[in-house]
């Protein structure tokens, strides 16, 4: 995106000043002029941005970079919280009329960077003048220095969220206070949470800027992050709201006003409401750094596995919540045609394994759910309200029934439609799969397409999951089901049925 520049001279991404050539040629202006109020409510805007924006001041990063947590929903069986990171960042342009340049500029603006201000880096060993210790206390200095940092960077950045979205868009009435309210969740409660954990780190460093024993004060402070449970399940309609409202002007234009300040990093509002989340599931890596760094007399020896496994069963725990409030949040949203479509399955499952866009061979493009016990095909679409729905598309199959066909990329079948459908018009068929179903119902088969080959090999992974842990729940079923006073024998028979490997001798001589 091209930033904005004064009307005499415009600027380059590198930073390079170029003349403007004379004559008619119109400069590209990013927010349409249509009308006199647009311009009236976007000096509101720069106006809120600017009085909510804080001081440029020097902030810390991070000792060590951590791969980034967050994802794209995808066909991958990852936990819901990886899954809720899923935010694509769209860049929005607006085509507007070619208007020559006027000698005196319309608004007084100042330009946006180019590029994000970015936290300076600084280790722990940069705050201290001296210091006799060894390589791995130093190490475990850095990393409880990154933790410390971590807490004071999230509160920065959730404070800015507060004061930079919230409030300026709910007094310039860009979204309701009830949408806004389903947008930003319980986020207002989790700065408290944080200011107290920063404030017990900050308490612990000595008089030379160390830090002794830190397990103790980590694992009472962890209960505390139960309040996520609510913050992360409310994130899944939260981000089917947000996506919808922007395609209204007035947000598009709020948003990306902010995106293009200084303060953003560059980065959109989703990527802060998801910043919560992903420091959730960096309290367990790092807790497991500093216990690499412990040595083996430290008092935090004893403490700090008693303390990982406090926070590795919040985090298990806000994920089971998060992967239940997903699959119940999709399956209010699924439109059903028939009656019969209405598989007990659907309304049994829990989780989701995964989700997302694939082709069948008519060229059509269905979102596809895998639920923990049925794989439905649907179309998207919108209901009365604008509100999204997912049309079912045929029958659903419960994944007890499923069979899973791998089709070799280049495979040629199904003659020139089916290839076209997938290709259009190439020769070679690639990231193809069947499924289909076997008994109860009419068999049904379909063959879907992946975006690439490891969207591919992530559904084929998923699906065979599912498969096996439904057949094994199917077997557990049935045998419960016997009555203790049945002939073993029928036991036997029972697993037979369902493990075709399984010998008949390896029963008899039990």
């Amino acid at each position: 995106m091209v930033p904005r520049g004064t009307p005499a001279v415009l600027c380059d991404h590198a930073g390079k000043k170029r003349k403007q050539d004379p004559g008619p040629d119109p400069v590209i202006r990013i927010i349409e002029d249509e009308e006199e109020e647009d311009d009236d409510d976007e000096d509101m805007m720069l106006e809120q941005i600017k009085d909510s924006e804080e001081p440029c001041n020097k902030r810390v990063k991070p000792v060590v970079k951590s791969n980034s947590l967050t994802g794209v929903i995808t066909p991958v069986k990852t936990p819901a919280l990886k899954r809720f990171g899923l935010s694509i960042s769209r860049s929005i342009s607006f085509r507007t009329e070619a208007r020559p340049v006027t000698p005196v500029p319309l608004r007084t603006r100042q330009k946006a960077s180019s590029f994000p201000r970015r936290r300076n880096s600084q280790c722990w060993s940069d705050t201290v003048e001296s210091h006799d210790l060894t390589a791995k206390e130093i190490k475990r200095q850095e990393v409880i220095y990154e933790l410390t940092q971590g807490e004071r960077q999230l509160i920065e950045d959730l404070s800015l969220v507060k004061k930079v979205y919230y409030e300026p868009m709910l007094k310039l009435d860009i979204m309701t206070e009830s949408e806004l309210g389903q947008i930003f969740g319980t986020l207002d409660s989790l700065i408290p949470l944080h200011e107290d954990l920063l404030s017990r780190l900050e308490r612990l460093r000595g008089s030379e800027k160390t830090v002794g024993e830190v397990a103790p004060t980590l694992m009472n402070w962890f209960p505390c992050l139960e309040a996520y449970v609510t913050y992360c399940c409310n994130q899944v309609g939260a981000k089917i709201l947000l996506d919808h409202k922007k395609h209204e002007k007035r947000v598009q234009h709020f948003l990306r006003l902010c995106q293009e300040s200084s303060f953003s990093r560059k980065l959109d509002l989703w990527n802060f409401l998801d910043l919560p989340r992903s420091r959730l599931v960096k309290y367990p890596l790092l807790l497991k750094e500093i216990q690499k760094c412990t040595p083996p007399e430290h008092p935090d020896e004893d403490n700090l596995p008693d303390a990982l496994e406090v926070i590795q069963s919040i985090v298990a725990e806000v994920d089971r919540k998060t992967g239940e409030a997903e699959c119940q949040f999709y399956r209010r949203g699924l439109s059903y045609m028939d009656e019969s479509q209405r598989l007990p399955e659907i309304s049994l499952s829990r989780f989701l394994y995964c989700h997302g866009e694939l082709k069948n061979s008519k060229g059509q493009r269905l979102h596809v759910f895998l639920f923990e016990l049925a794989l439905v095909l649907t179309r998207p679409g919108e209901d009365k309200e604008g509100g999204q729905v997912f049309q079912i598309y045929r029958q659903p199959l419960p994944n007890v029934l499923l069979n899973l066909e791998e089709i070799p990329d280049g495979e040629a079948g199904g003659g020139s439609t089916f290839r076209g459908a997938f290709t259009g018009g190439n020769d070679k068929v690639r990231n193809c799969f069947r499924v289909s179903s076997r008994g109860r119902s009419k068999a049904q088969s379909h063959i879907l397409q992946a975006n690439d080959s490891f969207s591919k090999q992530q559904w084929i992974t998923c699906l065979r999951q599912a498969i096996v842990q439904s057949r094994d729940r199917n077997a557990q079923t049935l045998q419960s089901q016997l009555s203790p006073h049945t002939d073993p024998a029928l036991y036997h028979i029972a697993d037979l049925s369902l493990s075709s490997d399984t010998e008949m001798t390896d029963h008899t001589s039990r």
